[in-house]
C-alpha cells in the first residue's frame, strides 16, 4: 500500500472519530473511524516495519487524544451550545381573573390564542368559533389552567334571564 493512501486512510479515520465526538451521534462514524485507523496502522506495520508502525500507532493515539482534549475544553463546547435561558412557564391563571371579565384578543383564536385581559396576557380558548385579532372577548369559564372565552357579541351562551350558563369551576 502506498504512503499517500495510508496517510489518507489514517486522516479519514481520525476525522470520522472527531465527527463522532462532535457532530454525529450513534457510534457508526466512530466505529468506522477506529476501524480505518486500525487498518492504517496495521498496513503501516506490514509495509514499513515495526519501527515506523509503532511511530504511526503512537502518533495516531496522540492525535486522537489531542482532539479529544480540544473538544472537551469548555470554550470549544460553548461555540456549539446555546447560551440563552428559557424563562417561559406554563400558563398560570391569577386569582384576580374571574368569569365575566372582558378583554381583547391579541392573536387569532383558532381556537387557542392570546388575549389581553385586565392588563395581562393569557392563553385563552374560544369555545364557540374562531375569533379574529382585536376582537372584544369575555371570559366564560376558568378550569385549571384553561381559560374559555367567547366573542362579546356572541349571545349563544346566555339564557333568557341574561345569566351565564357556564360558571367558574375553580
Amino acid at each position: 500500500m502506498s504512503t499517500t493512501l495510508l496517510v489518507i486512510v489514517l486522516a479519514l479515520g481520525v476525522l470520522l472519530l472527531a465527527l463522532e465526538i462532535v457532530v454525529l451521534p450513534g457510534g457508526v462514524a466512530g466505529a468506522i473511524g477506529i476501524a480505518m485507523i486500525a487498518f492504517g496502522v496495521w498496513q503501516t506495520y506490514n509495509t514499513f516495519g515495526n519501527v515506523i508502525g509503532t511511530w504511526v500507532l503512537v502518533g495516531a493515539f496522540v492525535i486522537c487524544m489531542l482532539l479529544l482534549l480540544l473538544f472537551l475544553r469548555r470554550k470549544t463546547w460553548s461555540k456549539f451550545s446555546l447560551d440563552e435561558e428559557s424563562s417561559s412557564k406554563v400558563n398560570t391563571v391569577d386569582n384576580d381573573l374571574k368569569v365575566g371579565m372582558q378583554g381583547v384578543t391579541i392573536s387569532r383564536l383558532a381556537p387557542t390564542g392570546k388575549a389581553l385581559i385586565n392588563g395581562n396576557t393569557y392563553e385563552v380558548h374560544s369555545v364557540n368559533k374562531y375569533i379574529d385579532n382585536d376582537c372584544e372577548i369575555e371570559v366564560i369559564n376558568i378550569e385549571g389552567y384553561r381559560v374559555d372565552v367567547r366573542e362579546k357579541t356572541d349571545n349563544r351562551f346566555e339564557n333568557q334571564n341574561n345569566n351565564k350558563i357556564i360558571t367558574n369551576s375553580k
